[in-house]
């Protein structure tokens, strides 16, 4: 049987898909392949929209996900141009779909966590299963649902010699401590690009900030910077979860009020500071027995954001999970095929240390090729 996977991902910086194809049959995985695709400026603005209330929105998101669909169905297509594998010698896609609400435990008691996408028209598209709607069931468990990465995690980066941290940062960052005893914990520590991206994009034009050059160009505003941190989900005990229901423009707008006079590029400087303060706070909490800070996803590619890290990190070696064999935007998606080849084998997807569900479950709803 084939143990060939494809994950994609697209996560909350709403900045496009990465997509891998994984090969799980050596004693270690290998990314043979990987392929990325950007949001089309429509499907993108309205994924963001769609991430509050508005009018007609079961009728938006069921077509925004059908759009998400086809394309990831054309980043699976590339993957396997580039690979020559033919669909049936990929045994699963895990499609992580997008994030537009996560709530967990919250209303009910349960709450939720919602991924817009459809996997069947995703399996018709492709010829291939489809393994998706990943964190639900760790919800319904009494879990946040999130993170999920850092079993995953676990077994690529973790060392017996010494407590690994790795640092997503999507558009929220979340931590994973791994520790030379094997044991993990994992939890969203706040902000990563989202709210760098939405000034950006007000401001400039552009979707990102490349390379922090713009906040490279700015002052950090202390009194910003001390309400911004403030913010009581930052002190909260995990496990926690949190997205762009806490962290959105209007948060952000609240907390803009006295500092009218403020120029956009200092501004700018104080959300990377943010990102990176924030983040510290929570690697720094786990300094024993660690030596490295190994951060994936699109902040690893912010060389002023991953300064800021490294300032505020001092006793860390800050590096990008390149360093440490796979490269920063594939981790995510390839924690995705995992994912999807774990709910095949009848395994766990999850970790109750991490999300603080009562038992590990296996983790997914299958939609046969």
């Amino acid at each position: 049987m084939s143990d060939l996977y494809i994950g994609l991902m697209s996560g909350t910086s709403l900045d496009g898909i990465d997509g891998v194809l994984a090969d799980f049959s050596g004693p270690r995985l290998q990314v043979t392949h990987h392929a990325s695709a950007a949001f089309a400026p429509a499907l993108r603005a309205e994924l963001l929209a769609l991430n509050t209330p508005g009018d007609n929105e079961l009728h938006r998101a069921a077509l925004a996900g059908n759009a998400l669909s086809r394309a990831y169905a054309e980043v699976v297509h590339t993957l396997l141009q580039r690979s020559g594998h033919p669909a049936s010698a990929i045994r699963a896609i895990g499609a992580h779909g997008q994030t537009v609400r996560h709530r967990p435990q919250e209303f009910d008691g349960t709450g939720y966590t919602l991924q817009l996408g459809n996997p069947a028209l995703l399996a018709e598209l492709t010829g291939i299963t489809v393994v998706a709607d990943l964190r639900s069931r760790d919800v319904a468990a009494g879990g946040q649902g999130a993170p999920l990465v850092p079993a995953f995690h676990q077994g690529v980066f973790g060392r017996p010699d010494e407590t690994v941290l790795v640092l997503n940062i999507g558009g929220i960052s979340n931590l994973s401590v791994l520790g030379a005893d094997g044991s993990v914990l994992g939890f969203d520590c706040g902000p990563g690009n989202a709210l760098m991206d939405h000034w950006c994009q007000q401001h400039t034009g552009q979707p990102f900030d490349k390379d922090g050059a713009w906040a490279a160009t700015g002052q950090v505003l202390p009194g910003l910077l001390a309400a911004l941190l403030q913010e009581p989900y930052l002190h909260k005990a995990p496990p926690k979860s949190t997205g762009r229901d806490l962290f959105n423009p209007a948060w952000l707008a609240a907390h803009l009020q006295p500092f009218a006079h403020a120029t956009a590029a200092d501004v700018q400087a104080t959300l990377t500071e943010f990102t990176a303060s924030a983040s510290a706070i929570c690697a720094n909490s786990y300094l024993k027995n660690s030596k490295t800070l190994a951060v994936c996803g699109g902040g690893a590619l912010n060389g002023q954001l991953m300064q800021r890290l490294q300032a505020a990190c001092p006793s860390l070696r800050v590096v990008a999970t390149d360093a440490l064999g796979l490269p920063a935007l594939q981790v995510e998606a390839a924690a995705f095929a995992w994912l999807a080849r774990q709910a095949l084998n009848g395994a766990p997807g999850n970790l109750p240390s991490v999300t603080g569900a009562v038992g590990p479950r296996v983790l997914g709803a299958v939609y046969p090729a």
